[in-house]
């Protein structure tokens, strides 16, 4: 069974929670969004809520994120 959809190299939701509980203390990883951005940064992830935090120092940047906003990630 593939964890990729149709959509090209999005994730299931339940891959990326995987890889988001993987990555929780990677010093900066890439963040692929669903509506096309790409963040990169520090991960801050509330396994209980599903939601996250993406913080970038060198530009000043912090996003909050649902887990169905993520498309892909990235180490």
């Amino acid at each position: 069974m593939s964890t990729t959809s149709k959509k090209g190299r999005e994730l299931d939701e339940d891959k990326i929670y995987d890889l988001l509980l993987g990555m929780r203390t990677a010093d900066v990883m890439t963040v692929h969004f669903k509506d096309g951005r790409v963040i990169r940064g520090a991960l801050i992830f509330n396994q209980y809520k599903g939601t996250g935090r993406l913080i970038n120092i060198e530009k000043e940047v912090s996003i909050d994120f649902d887990i169905d906003e993520v498309r892909d990630l990235r180490s």
